[in-house]
């Protein structure tokens, strides 16, 4: 079988920064100190009116290009994982093609998922490798959710950031060289309305109902992104732990051999409660989200390339990658670095 290696990461950040004393003045029951506290992030950035995540993409993948000389004519596959895509169609990913100046001969697509997408990326990345379909796959990640959040939610509005992400997959061990391991993935769309933009798709095309507020004054519409925090919660309580332990026995190891458990990045609320239920050392669990918030599909590549900028992860060494959310979707690889 061929082996797949993630070989580089890169991400765009949008210049316009939405503070947590910028929050604590909008909403002033809220201080800085108590959103530092319990969320764990200082500042989120938000995309301009005009720009899109396939506008994020397109620089993200640009810079990945820049920083490590990869030749756009190189690539034999783009994917493009986001839930706010530019048009019903044609396909982002298309244009992203276009845009990036990547061969006609290139497969390119989309793929909606949301904090669980990277993970499925780098299984088709991996798939489109070993089956000798492609040579090199481009996956990239942007999302735009400050677009979905109504301007009085304070509580999501505290979260998210927009970001967008580009990784290089292929069949070579080079640059960060993390050799794919086997994956756990998991759905349950029972789910669904508990992570949800209602309004907007062919199920419901406009907007029926009025603004509500629930039980902790964050108001929102059909338009908005609705989250329930508590059910969120719940879920992934209950599923990310098993995620973790039966990912870890299909690679065939133990906990301890685990160097670094990179999960998707929510929040610092849930990430301490799960790291407590897997039973993991804070050193061993890395958590880097204070400088952008939880930017959707792109948390985990943010924080893998943050580690790798702080030399925090060396040849040798195993991660195990977690993402989970809205869907809800779940999913874990071990990668290896050569």
């Amino acid at each position: 079988m061929i082996e797949s290696y993630i070989n580089h990461i890169s991400y765009y950040l949008p210049e316009k920064i939405l503070t947590n004393e910028d929050l604590a003045t909008e909403f002033p029951e809220w201080s800085v100190e108590k959103i530092a506290k319990k969320i764990g992030i200082n500042e989120r950035h938000i995309a301009g009116e005009d720009e899109t995540s396939l506008d994020m993409g397109v620089k993200a993948a640009n810079q990945l290009f820049e920083e490590y000389g990869v030749q756009a004519d190189s690539i034999d596959y783009l994917l493009f994982c986001t839930q706010s895509p530019d048009y019903f169609l044609p396909t982002s990913a298309c244009i992203i093609q276009d845009k990036l100046g990547l061969r006609k001969s290139c497969g390119a697509l989309d793929f909606n998922l949301g904090c669980s997408g990277f993970i499925y990326g780098l299984s088709l990345a991996k798939g489109l490798v070993a089956s000798g379909i492609a040579k090199k796959v481009l996956l990239v990640c942007g999302e735009t959710y400050s677009k979905f959040l109504n301007k009085s939610d304070k509580g999501n509005r505290t979260i998210f950031g927009d970001a967008a992400s580009a990784t290089l997959i292929s069949s070579e061990s080079i640059g960060l060289s993390a050799k794919i391991g086997q994956f756990d993935l998991g759905t349950d769309g029972s789910g669904a309305e508990n992570l949800i933009v209602k309004a907007g798709g062919m199920r419901q095309p406009e907007l029926l109902n009025e603004e509500i507020k629930d039980d902790y004054g964050n108001t929102s519409s059909d338009a908005d992104l609705f989250m329930n925090g508590p059910e969120i919660f719940n879920f992934t309580s209950l599923n990310v732990p098993k995620l973790v332990e039966n990912n870890i026995q299909k690679n065939e190891l133990d906990m301890d051999d685990i160097q670094h458990f990179v999960f998707h990045q929510a929040n610092a609320y849930m990430l301490n409660h799960l790291r407590k239920k897997i039973k993991v050392e804070k050193d061993r669990f890395p958590v880097r989200m204070d400088f952008c918030g939880n930017t959707v599909s792109s948390t985990i590549q943010i924080a893998l390339r943050t580690l790798q900028d702080e030399n925090s992860i060396k040849s040798g060494e195993k991660i195990l990658l977690a993402g989970f959310g809205v869907g809800y979707s779940w999913g874990a690889v071990t990668i290896e670095l050569k």
